[in-house]
């Protein structure tokens, strides 16, 4: 049975956890407990495929775990099986990863036992079918993340990161929480059959939407409640922070689709106002922020955010369609969104691993600090180039498909009737468009600046390739990056089954049958799509164009000086520079999304004293939402510490006053 298998798989993930505890100060452990991770990942996506593609019935189990008279009951449906092969390919390929990097690991203590334990509570997430193991789960995931970004504990900043990702983790669980409380009723109806049987009023249904939205987006990154990742992300070790950004980011998605469209029931129009709102809002100030920053890690924590909003986009839509009884609309949008979620846990999981190659060669994250590194690391630069490309959306990679079909989901947005939705939907397709512009701008600067030019730094020119297991990793995600992009129609067809699922038997016409593998989501006559012959003809111009430059350009020689901008100092430091690379996209937004001030210190005439630019960015989500919080709390704790300096006769009085005031308002409720 494939759900036992999976089961057993998560229990020794888990076990391998518990049992590396007495010898995980060793060195050399780490491979052994990476590969039996890799082992198990890899036989649980191998099951989770085979059922989403058999296109099986769901299947369901319960174990007397958890809650005596509940027990904890899990579930196999075309929506968790594609998540679990979201989990545990981002899983299998960190592991492998792993293998060679965790040797570089000064405290492997710290990272092995939670290592495995991380993985087995996002697959127990999409596996759930109770509250109280879902929310279980969630809570094991939140903690065992927390102890891996804790890892380099003594690190600068890390204690903030670990602080605040704590604090915006028990808010989610909070959140939650209260949403699995209003689903259940009065009866108490934790299972997930019960709560789809229910019938809750309108006004209940916005919000559990609403709770959903803030639990589950606190841990997605949706704005503002993104905070955490681009502080935990810097701050985990790379492959921790690959399934941080690429897998748990996708188990919050799951919580969102699995609570909003299949347990809180008919979804009402302006729920996609909502979503399509913040997901805008999320792709646009995600990329912006992440065009500002030099730590190569902090940027790709932030294009997680932008990321997450189109996600949210092709949720958004979906809504919208499902509302309004366009079905067709509604697969569109879902294949689009899922298509999204895939791609992305493959291409920020090599991105993070290039930028995990290049820390281990370097010890290094600020682009600044780089440069040059594409001779000594010709695979790792290959590599991230084809991340950087497909999180680009540049044909014919992967990113491309999936941002193409939720515009394909735009263009058929006038046949909504609200006239809101009419007006709102192209605003947010342009949000869109205007994302995936900064994000191509974004990621030529961090490949350019890290990869290209000259070492700015002795330590880049000591840059040296990483291991064969890393190195591997890298290559798998990338060339799963470009099969996804050359053969999108296959990848439709394997999510056919959870788009019927979630839209009650709709979805795209099948691919697979189509000449050349071409991809038409509605109909040939509107839009389609061809990877693979879009391959060829790039491969065939670029290898003609190459070869007729070579035989017909001339090939004397002639010497001269190169031009040196202006500057007769051939130092490294004159080169283009990643705050340089910024500046025009800087004093386009930056007065506006982050109220950037730019100060030149200009010396006098003769002065040999250098001239110098500073740029100050505020944080206003930050200071404007969480600082006031932050004071707020700081003031009442503060006040409230005096507390534990009472007399017993103080502390007899204080509660002898609760009492009586909570029984007063017992009495006066009507």
């Amino acid at each position: 049975m494939v759900l036992s298998v999976l089961l057993r798989a998560m229990a020794a993930m888990a076990l391998t956890g518990v049992a590396v505890i007495p010898v995980c100060r060793r060195h050399g452990t780490g491979p052994w407990v990476y590969g039996t991770v890799l082992a198990a990942c890899s036989i649980a996506f191998a099951a989770a495929l085979g059922h989403l593609l058999a296109g099986a019935a769901p299947l369901t189990l319960t174990l007397p775990l958890g809650i005596p008279w509940l027990g904890a009951h899990f579930r196999l449906d075309a929506l968790s099986a594609f998540f679990v092969m979201v989990v545990n390919l981002g899983g299998a390929a960190a592991s492998l990863y792993a293998i060679g990097y965790g040797r570089h690991e000064s405290e492997p203590h710290r990272i092995l036992p939670f290592y495995p334990g991380f993985l087995a509570a996002m697959n127990l997430v999409v596996l759930a079918d109770d509250a109280f193991v879902f929310l279980f789960a969630w809570e094991l995931m939140s903690l065992s993340s927390w102890a891996l970004v804790m890892a380099h504990h003594r690190a600068e900043g890390t204690a903030r990161a670990g602080y605040i990702y704590l604090v915006m983790a028990g808010f989610g669980t909070l959140c939650l929480l209260l949403a699995f409380g209003l689903l259940a009723g009065s009866e108490g109806a934790y299972t997930f059959d019960a709560m789809r049987a229910g019938a809750l009023p309108v006004s209940l249904q916005t919000l559990v939407l609403v709770l959903v939205l803030l639990g589950a987006g606190s841990k997605a990154g949706i704005v503002p409640l993104h905070v955490w990742l681009p502080l935990a992300h810097p701050a985990a070790p790379s492959h921790v922070s690959a399934l941080m950004s690429g897998v748990m980011t996708k188990v919050a998605v799951y919580g969102l689709i699995r609570i909003v469209f299949t347990l809180a029931g008919p979804p009402a129009w302006w729920w996609a106002v909502i979503v399509l709102i913040i997901g805008g809002a999320t792709a646009v100030l995600g990329v912006l922020y992440a065009l500002m920053q030099n730590d190569l890690k902090r940027l790709l924590a932030y294009s997680t955010v932008e990321n997450i909003g189109i996600i949210y986009i092709g949720l958004g839509l979906a809504l919208a369609f499902q509302a309004n009884g366009l079905a067709v609309g509604a697969a569109l949008a879902l294949t689009s969104a899922l298509y999204h979620v895939l791609n992305h846990s493959l291409f920020k999981s090599l991105l993070f691993f290039g930028a995990g190659a290049v820390l281990s060669a370097t010890g290094e994250r600020n682009m600044e600090h780089l440069g040059g590194l594409i001779h000594p690391m010709p695979v790792s630069a290959a590599t991230f180039l084809v991340g950087c490309a497909a999180i680009s959306a540049l044909p014919p990679l992967n990113g491309f498909v999936s941002e193409w079909l939720t515009f394909q989901a735009i263009l058929i947005s006038p046949d909504l009737p609200q006239w809101g939705l009419k007006f709102l939907v192209p605003a947010v397709g342009a949000a869109l468009a205007l994302s995936a512009a900064l994000a191509a701008a974004c990621f030529v600067r961090a490949f350019g600046i890290t990869f290209l030019g000259r070492p700015r730094t002795p330590r880049a020119v000591a840059a040296a390739e990483i291991d064969r297991s890393s190195r591997g990793a890298m290559v798998v995600l990338a060339v799963l990056c470009i099969l996804a992009g050359v053969l999108p129609g296959l990848v439709v067809d394997a999510l056919s089954g959870v788009v019927r699922e979630l839209t009650q038997g709709s979805s795209l016409p099948a691919q697979s049958g189509l000449p050349w593998l071409s991809l038409i989501p509605l109909s040939e006559a509107r839009s389609s799509y061809n990877g693979l012959i879009l391959l060829v003809f790039l491969t065939f111009t670029s290898t003609l164009i190459a070869l007729s430059v070579r035989r017909l350009a001339s090939h004397e020689v002639r010497r001269a000086p190169a031009w040196d901008c202006g500057f007769p100092d051939a130092s490294p430091t004159t080169q283009y520079s990643a705050g340089s690379f910024a500046q025009p996209i800087r004093r386009v937004f930056g007065h506006v999304a982050f109220r950037a001030v730019e100060r030149v210190e200009m010396p006098e005439p003769g002065s040999l004293q250098p001239a110098r630019l500073h740029v100050h960015l505020r944080d206003l989500i930050w200071d404007t939402i969480f600082a006031p919080i932050q004071k707020v709390v700081a003031f009442t704790t503060e006040h409230l510490n005096g507390l534990q300096f009472l007399t017993i006769r103080s502390y007899l009085a204080l509660v002898f006053g609760v009492l009586i005031l909570l029984l007063s308002g017992l009495a006066l409720w009507p």
